[in-house]
């Protein structure tokens, strides 16, 4: 393939078909052709997100208040010119944005005028513009936003269980922030993120569909990301986290008409990288509560759950914790009956059928998104920004042993680090202290 001076530039490509270059700039490539297809996807990842509050760049430290990278996002939709989505509609593609706790995406979906979109795409990524006007005017969008997040049961269990499970680590912020951290944003903030966290080094391109390698390289060499200086890399500052609870217990009356419930498990932070671990923790999870295990069929057909109950693994760097979360008449029994399965699971093993099973399910979920465009660019992206690559992956997922699960069940899943959430409707009487879930300090 080549480069902007014309020489080769040589993929890495994967059994998967997957291809991926590394611009002298730092930035990554990551490209599935996937021929007959119609439509493309593409995913500018940038590694910055909510948990990004504090940080040293070339010798100064930077701290932002909380929601600066979700309000980034929502600003680099606009420039001098005017608004990105405007030029997207222009070439008739389908464009949007999310800030998640350790990432920014930035993406379209397009039948044609590929190439147009690709700089509408690069452009905005390399050419912020903020000014007091504009940045002020997004303060009340936002809050809005913020509003309506709160107004999510959903959303409000995960962020009442991380404030319940950690003392300082930013994954207890919400990720949009506050009405009152935003307040505090400003341009020149703005523009300290973008080049800390937007420099070629810090980003990554994924595309899938009807692409191919040479018009995305193209793309970057005509924004000027194929041979731009490597940038100095930001140094994440964090302060350590104990490995007790902010808190046992919440409460949270809200307008729901049907209770809701959480809980969550503190485990400690997996190194940068290690998504085995991961996805060991994931299988455990699918052997305790997934579709295919005793307990969920149990609580299915006796009406103490619907299908939303679940549990997930939360990573970030500094921090992970497993969740359950769900709707309930009854969380009591729900989460007794819960805690009897892991323990039962702990003391006996998984089920080693069910942990096959739930085994050829991820398998199945890996295949199945090398066939969707949104889903293989999704994929590709996902697993880069964790240091590997889908059939890294796939072999992963191969060498995980129900051995493994036993022996992580020994230290993961402890009550004693275990937090609550409730939800209930206004009015609802909350449930009885436990005597052993009292706050710590």
């Amino acid at each position: 393939m080549p480069d902007a001076a014309g020489s080769r530039m040589q993929a890495v490509l994967d059994c998967a078909g997957n291809e991926r270059y590394t611009l002298p700039s730092g930035l990554e490539v990551l490209v599935r052709p996937m021929p007959g297809y119609a439509a493309a996807h593409v995913i500018a990842a940038a590694r910055f997100g909510s948990i990004d509050l504090r940080f040293a760049l070339a010798g100064r430290e930077v701290d932002l208040p909380a929601g600066a990278a979700h309000y980034l996002e929502h600003k680099m939709f606009e420039d001098q010119a005017g608004d990105a989505f405007a030029r997207f509609a222009r070439t008739g593609a389908n464009a949007n944005a999310f800030t998640s706790f350790d990432r920014t995406c930035y993406y379209f979906t397009a039948t044609s005028a590929v190439d147009e979109s690709l700089d509408v795409l690069l452009d905005m990524l390399t050419h912020p513009y903020f000014t007091d006007e504009t940045v002020e005017k997004e303060r009340g969008i936002i809050a809005q936003e913020i509003k309506m997040y709160a107004d999510s049961p959903d959303w409000r269990l995960i962020t009442e269980l991380c404030q319940c499970l950690y003392h300082s680590h930013p994954v207890r912020s919400d990720i949009a922030g506050s009405c009152e951290s935003i307040a505090q944003i400003t341009p020149a903030l703005l523009y300290d993120c973008c080049r800390a966290f937007y420099a070629p080094a810090n980003l990554l391109i994924a595309a899938a569909g009807s692409i191919d390698a040479e018009r995305v390289l193209a793309a970057c060499r005509r924004a000027g990301l194929d041979k731009a200086p490597a940038a100095p890399q930001p140094v994440r500052i964090c302060a350590p986290e104990p490995m007790t609870l902010a808190a046992r217990q919440r409460t949270v009356p809200m307008a729901v008409t049907k209770p809701c419930f959480g809980v969550g498990f503190k485990e400690a932070p997996l190194a940068p990288g290690d998504g085995r671990t991961e996805a060991l923790y994931d299988l455990i999870l699918c052997c305790i509560c997934g579709g295919m295990s005793p307990l969920y069929r149990r609580l299915y057909d006796e009406g103490l759950v619907n299908p939303g109950f679940g549990g997930e693994v939360l990573r970030v760097d500094g921090a992970c914790c497993i969740l359950f979360t769900g709707e309930s008449d009854d969380a009591d029994t729900v989460i007794k009956l819960l805690q009897e399965e892991i323990e039962a699971q702990r003391a006996r093993g998984v089920d080693r059928e069910v942990f096959a099973l739930c085994k050829n399910e991820k398998y199945g979920q890996l295949i199945e998104n090398l066939e969707c465009v949104e889903d293989a660019a999704s994929q590709m992206a996902d697993f880069a920004l964790m240091g590997q690559t889908v059939p890294a992956q796939v072999g992963m997922l191969a060498s995980l042993t129900p051995e493994d699960a036993d022996a992580a069940l020994q230290t993961i899943l402890q009550p004693a680090r275990m937090a609550r959430v409730d939800i209930l409707p206004d009015g609802s009487a909350a449930p009885a202290p436990d005597p052993e879930q009292e706050t710590e300090d």
